[in-house]
């Protein structure tokens, strides 16, 4: 008697099935990915727990206890830091800061030129958006428009002496 030779599916079209079943989402088989979820560590519940008995506080001392917490800065009933270390002078919270630019500076434009703040951030004098001031440091040799934030007083003669005009911009 011959016997009769049954294929069986092959295994790959049973694999191919597995993973569409695998990879489908539906309400079935939504699951959070691995590793995002993870249970809530309980402590104080035996030795075997490597976190029981005094629950990894540590023996005795106000760190143990309920209700701890430390202020900033403390360190131990040592002097803090911030104690330690010498104050000096004030800052005013009202006060401004200038970019400074010295007159000298100026002489890279040419005569009869108008320098404006936005002028001097163009050429790279200045690199933020703060006030503008010129200082006195150095001659000018053209004669310029010069319209900035502020001005020193030597700032000022040395503008007019080289036949210049200034203009104090408001803030």
């Amino acid at each position: 008697m011959a016997k009769k030779i049954v294929r069986k599916k092959s295994d790959r079209t049973a694999s191919k099935a597995k993973k569409e079943t695998r990879n489908r989402f539906n309400l079935e088989t939504l699951r959070p990915p691995r590793g995002s979820r993870q249970r809530k560590v309980r402590v104080g519940r035996g030795i075997g727990s490597k976190l029981g008995r005094t629950s990894g506080k540590g023996n005795k001392g106000q760190k143990s206890r309920r209700g701890y917490s430390r202020r900033r800065g403390f360190e131990g009933g040592q002097m803090p830091l911030h104690r330690r270390i010498p104050k000096r002078g004030f800052r005013s919270p009202f006060g401004t800061t200038f970019d400074v630019i010295n007159v000298q500076d100026l002489n890279v434009f040419p005569a009869g030129e108008t320098v404006t703040p936005d002028l001097l951030r163009a050429h790279g004098f200045v690199r933020t958006q703060q006030q503008v001031k010129i200082l006195g440091d150095g001659e000018l040799q053209n004669k310029l428009a010069v319209h900035a934030h502020a001005f020193s007083a030597s700032a000022k003669d040395k503008i007019t002496k080289a036949g210049g005009s200034f203009e104090v911009l408001a803030s």
